[in-house]
């Protein structure tokens, strides 16, 4: 039986080229991208052939560095300025991932001590090889804080996909679920199909399937029969960007699955790692949503399934308030309550 192991990496750096886990393929196919430029990262990072936050932020550490090797002058301050347009143009790709931004900023933020060109460019892509590390270690963490919330036998509900393939493995989401098959735990999953582009259909079922735990896939809009006939222990789902009072931007058709939640009393867990949090934000209210391209809802693929020219909603996310979340699960800890002030002593502890 295949095991988490030998679940495709989402990214993979050779010293020149970042081989991206093309994503639109699976899970029929498992086809990398070689990406050999920042163009080719923004281009992956829009059209979805990388997604999930913390992946987002990695290819987006390798796009920057693939962008400032191509520099050709040996003034630093010009080096700074050309830098500075290349992360914008990466963060402008997708701006409601703050994960995205964030590996941008550290490491323009970490090259500023360069004294050189050739020094900058070399801080800049250590720093991106040390973070595609690090995550490895943080969503193991993360799914080990999870597991505590959990026991032998749940039944865990997540939806799109925050598993291994939307980071460097493990995932956010799906981490305990890996985690607690590993520890020998009976654990079984629904997932939702996750509509428009099918996240959980595509991405959730196949991973888990490849992990060997029991997943039931269901429609988005079956969520409600769910909880109302079958045991489900605990709804857990990543999140694109955390504010500093708990609220929570996550793939369109979390914020229904929190309030169904709430009212059959089932606990509502956020995972995500410290890097999705921005207290710069203090509600979900100041978070620029995603408008994306009106064909993910007329068509299936290469098939259109509603009439031309017919009127077209597609946020990419929705925002859900803190005082539906049970708890915010990090690689820290676990958290309730107080966001804003424990989001800032574990900031500070960094």
């Amino acid at each position: 039986m295949t095991t988490l192991q030998q679940i495709p990496e989402s990214l993979q750096w050779n010293g020149e080229i970042l081989n991206i886990l093309d994503q639109t393929k699976l899970p029929l196919e498992i086809v990398y991208i070689e990406a050999t430029s920042l163009q080719d990262v923004r281009e992956a990072i829009v059209k979805l052939q990388v997604r999930g936050a913390p992946a987002i932020g990695l290819a987006a550490a390798y796009g920057l560095y693939l962008g400032v090797r191509d520099i050709e002058t040996d003034k630093v301050e010009e080096f700074r300025e050309q830098s500075r347009r290349f992360a914008d143009e990466l963060i402008s790709a997708r701006p409601t991932a703050v994960n995205l931004a964030w590996a941008v900023e550290k490491l323009l933020q970490l090259s500023l001590d360069a004294q050189s060109v050739a020094e900058a460019k070399f801080i800049i892509i250590e720093e991106a090889i040390k973070l595609h590390l690090a995550d490895e270690a943080t969503c193991k963490e993360i799914g080990e804080n999870a597991l505590t919330l959990l026991h032998d036998g749940a039944a865990v509900l997540t939806h799109c996909n925050a598993g291994s393939i939307a980071t460097s493995r493990y995932g956010t989401a799906l981490a305990p679920l890996h985690l607690a098959k590993e520890k020998g735990w009976e654990i079984s999953a629904f997932a939702t199909e996750t509509r428009p582009v099918f996240q959980g259909a595509r991405l959730t079922s196949w991973e888990l399937k490849q992990s060997g735990i029991p997943v039931t896939l269901l429609t988005d809009n079956m969520v409600g029969y769910l909880l109302q006939n079958k045991k489900v222990d605990a709804i857990i789902v990543g999140a694109d960007r955390i504010t500093a009072n708990g609220d929570t931007a996550n793939k369109i058709g979390t914020l229904q699955l929190a309030i169904l939640a709430n009212y059959y009393q089932i606990p509502f867990y956020v995972a995500a790692p410290l890097s999705t949090i921005d207290v710069s934000i203090e509600t979900g209210k100041e978070i620029v949503i995603e408008q994306r391209d009106r064909s993910e809802v007329t068509n299936i693929g290469d098939l259109q399934i509603a009439p031309d020219g017919i009127d077209v909603l597609n946020p990419a996310f929705d925002v859900t308030p803190n005082e539906l979340i049970t708890a915010i699960i990090t690689e820290k800890g676990i958290v309730t309550s107080n966001y804003r002030e424990t989001f800032l002593r574990w900031g500070n502890e960094e």
